[in-house]
């Protein structure tokens, strides 16, 4: 095993500090399982804002706000960083971010709305930064045939983290609903322990993982002029990588959906209890391990495209079910459905980033994808939220009309030409060399 993984490397890379980097995949997606998933957005929805109608749509508007605010200075941030050769030091200041702005919902009661509002944001705003952050090491790490595999690894790593964090809440749930704590009084220790998981987890990142792009020494401009001067030298000089930013938009507001709300979704429409809620979000991340740390070796195998293909169907299966299925055993498959689909499509995602960035500007294009995916986390859940709101709380038709996204995601990756892409990546490098 190791020595496969050591083939998968870059030159000079070592095994620790690949274990280092897929850490953070660990450490921050307990935050996306408990807060975002299956705790803090049913919670908020039934006791913060004691299930008023507008209560998911407030959810949804808040992390809007941080998706918006992530698409307007990533971009900026992801230049900077690659001028300065500072990935690291953004990696470690969005962690902080996170981690006490996660630590500052531990006051958020009944009725605090604008409380729990801000922190949710600006804790989702960090955690988008790291995310962006930690995707541009990757080309760094692993050998260009073996961007899919590493990335794989990286992702179904990391919902090992998540189920450690899932565990670690069922388990003080189960304790203190023993002691007849009610939710207003254990959900805030579960915020706590999530926290803590994630500052903890991500230490060998900081230590163990280095940052090896030279400076670009660009001249900075300001946020939203770099991210002007880097829409427009993609749309005339990267064709295909603007294809793969329009796809990525499409499916990943789909996506959002599912991360954002499914806990919101088997409370109001299954009638789930919050234990179960979290049971079975863990068994999404079991699926969503094995679907990552599979579908990374038939990315390699069978090429990204047709492989992020077969995953996009595989999601419009998924909503079919869902959306049809009365019975608890049909909802169940659903979600281990998805699970697997979620680890094979965001494995993807970022390899096929990795294939078509420009080696001396990989957290420019990472922060263009971030970009992205947040304007797909502003449309999926908000699209999400405005149907609920519009229908008078119908969760089975908002879930229907989820599926289109992943259908939009789908035509548009037909127009997607892969080497043609990777032979202006490869031209661009040449020109940096010259």
């Amino acid at each position: 095993m190791g020595q496969a993984l050591g083939k998968a490397l870059n030159e000079g890379v070592r095994l620790r500090e690949l274990w280092a980097w897929a850490m953070y995949d660990f450490a921050n997606s307990g935050y996306t399982t408990v807060i975002l998933t299956s705790v803090y957005s049913a919670y908020f929805v039934g006791v913060i804002a004691e299930g008023r109608n507008w209560a998911t749509l407030a959810w949804t508007l808040a992390l809007s706000a941080s998706y918006l605010s992530i698409m307007l200075t990533m971009p900026g941030l992801g230049a900077k960083a690659d001028a300065r050769q500072g990935k690291r030091r953004l990696l470690f200041s969005s962690t902080i971010g996170c981690v006490l702005a996660t630590v500052m919902l531990y006051w958020a009661g009944p009725n605090d709305i604008v409380w729990a509002l801000v922190f949710i944001a600006l804790s989702n705003y960090c955690y988008c930064i790291g995310e962006s952050v930690i995707g541009a090491f990757l080309p760094e790490i692993a050998r260009p045939d073996a961007l899919g595999r590493v990335s794989g690894w990286g992702w179904g790593f990391g919902y090992f983290g998540g189920m450690l964090a899932l565990g670690l809440s069922l388990g003080f749930l189960i304790w203190a609903t023993s002691q007849g704590w009610t939710a207003q009084e254990y959900v805030p220790g579960i915020a706590l322990i999530t926290a803590t998981l994630f500052a903890l987890s991500a230490l060998p990142s900081f230590l163990f993982l280095r940052e090896r792009s030279a400076p670009s020494g660009a001249e900075q401009q300001g946020m939203l002029s770099r991210l002007i001067a880097s829409a427009r030298d993609v749309h005339q000089h990267f064709p295909d990588f603007r294809t793969l930013l329009l796809c990525g938009a499409a499916y990943q507001a789909g996506i959002a959906v599912i991360i954002t709300l499914s806990a919101v979704y088997a409370t109001e429409a299954m009638g789930f209890t919050m234990a179960q809620t979290m049971a079975l979000i863990f068994t999404v991340n079991i699926a969503a391990a094995v679907g990552a740390l599979l579908f990374g070796h038939v990315q390699d195998r069978i090429g990204h495209r047709r492989a992020l293909a077969l995953t996009l169907c595989a999601w419009l299966v998924m909503v079919g079910i869902a959306v049809s299925t009365r019975s608890l055993a049909g909802f169940w498959t659903a979600a281990a459905v998805a699970g697997l689909c979620i680890g094979s499509s965001q494995s993807a995602g970022r390899a096929m980033v990795g294939l078509l960035a420009p080696k001396s500007r990989l957290a420019e294009f990472f922060a263009l994808w971030t970009f992205a995916i947040q304007l797909a986390a502003v449309c999926g859940p908000l699209s999400y939220g405005l149907v609920t709101w519009l229908s008078g709380g119908n969760h089975r038709l908002a879930l229907a009309c989820t599926g289109l996204f992943f259908l939009a995601g789908l035509l548009i990756l037909s127009r997607l030409n892969f080497p043609r892409g990777i032979l202006a990546k490869n031209q661009a490098d040449l020109s940096c060399q010259d």
